[in-house]
């Protein structure tokens, strides 16, 4: 089993240009604001360090955080999480929602790093337009050593047929709820093993 051994916040960066270069490989959370993507990192390193907002749409910056986790047999895996702006409820001007857009743009597309993105949608609303667009988004420059993964929150508020409209549109669907803390252990595993190939 993939257990959290240590983590750490590191450091806020407003855009591409300013993001230091960690030397190790990062996974880049995206998801709609109030979709959980705080409560999920806080899970996974099983400490409270990603900040939510009480007000949706205002964390505009990219913050890193080093999240460490070691095995069974003491194996080491280091990498960098990065938690990105949520997306579709931020009250900002037009200006400025164009100059954050246009910066995230440039990190997603251009950080070489970047070797997981984890598109974190609402289980209760799984099939929102927003997220469709992300999801086109990514795959329109997603590189070959690169992957997409989809993760569902808030699943202990679905039934089994609530379940299975999801998978009946995601085959390949994984449930997480940081509430009941169920498939967090699951999640670690299948990062872990996505960017480390173990």
């Amino acid at each position: 089993m993939i257990k959290p051994s240590s983590a750490k916040f590191i450091i806020s960066s407003p855009n591409l240009e300013s993001c230091k270069n960690f030397g190790l490989s990062e996974i880049a959370f995206l998801g709609r604001s109030n979709v959980g993507k705080s409560s999920f990192i806080n899970a996974l390193i099983n400490q409270n360090l990603a900040k939510s907002s009480s007000t949706p749409g205002k964390t505009r910056l990219i913050n890193f955080f080093e999240a460490n986790f070691v095995d069974d047999d003491k194996n080491k895996f280091n990498f960098i999480f990065v938690d990105l702006p949520g997306f579709g409820y931020a009250k900002v001007s037009k200006k400025m929602h164009q100059i954050w857009q246009s910066s995230l743009d440039e990190f997603l597309k251009f950080r070489t790093s970047i070797r997981l993105f984890i598109h974190l949608r609402d289980s209760r609303q799984f099939n929102l337009d927003i997220d469709n667009e992300v999801d086109f988004y990514l795959k329109s420059f997603l590189r070959s050593d690169q992957e997409i993964l989809n993760f569902y929150t808030k699943s202990d508020k679905l039934n089994q047929s609530n379940k299975a409209a999801v998978l009946k549109f995601d085959k390949n669907a994984k449930f997480i709820s940081t509430l009941k803390n169920t498939g967090i252990d699951k999640a670690r595993e299948i990062i872990v093993s996505k960017v480390f190939g173990v």
